[in-house]
């Protein structure tokens, strides 16, 4: 959708906390008769999502194109920190479900001692392919800090009933291993 007649939205870099423009990805506020006012016996949650001008942190990742148009690629809080940087996993699913080996994709932050968290790529894949492979086939696609890192082979990507992937469940399965 778009802004206007008391809909006003900015995009906010998620690293940076600068203004970003049109084709880039950013932390959606808006501000509005449709937005909240705060939530109800809970200044901290109000404080924490609507600044002192009345732009609501929404939690949405989106880009704006050239005529205004909003559309929404992620969530904040599924952003993967890795060494400072914030990585967006839906993007990374969409490079990887077009490789033509990949079925379907999910990725999710995985422990790393070093870095905090790296992507790690959940994969189904349509004929033999290596992990090296992929890797190598994001890495052409994506910033350097953007990388998969680790890379998994899996027979279904869980989804809830309307097709939405259930990263905790695989984040609860890595954990699971580890222990």
């Amino acid at each position: 959708g778009r802004g206007g007649r008391g809909r006003d939205f900015m995009m906010v870099g998620v690293d940076r906390g600068l203004a970003v423009g049109p084709g880039q990805r950013g932390d959606l506020w808006a501000r509005g008769p449709q937005v909240i006012k705060g939530y109800l016996n809970n200044p901290e949650a109000t404080a924490a999502s609507i600044d002192g001008d009345g732009w609501f942190r929404t939690g949405d990742i989106a880009e704006v194109d050239e005529d205004g148009y909003v559309a929404i690629v992620d969530r904040v809080k599924e952003l993967i920190k890795y060494k400072g940087y914030s990585v967006a996993p839906a993007r990374l699913e969409g490079i990887l479900i077009a490789h033509p080996a990949i079925l379907d994709a999910a990725v999710i932050p995985s422990p790393d001692e070093e870095a905090g968290e790296v992507p790690k790529a959940f994969v189904v894949v349509k004929e033999p392919v290596s992990e090296e492979d992929i890797m190598a086939y994001v890495a052409e696609h994506v910033a350097p800090q953007e990388r998969v890192r680790r890379v998994a082979f899996i027979e279904e990507v869980p989804k809830s009933a309307s097709g939405k992937i259930l990263r905790r469940v695989l984040i609860e399965q890595e954990r699971a291993a580890a222990q």
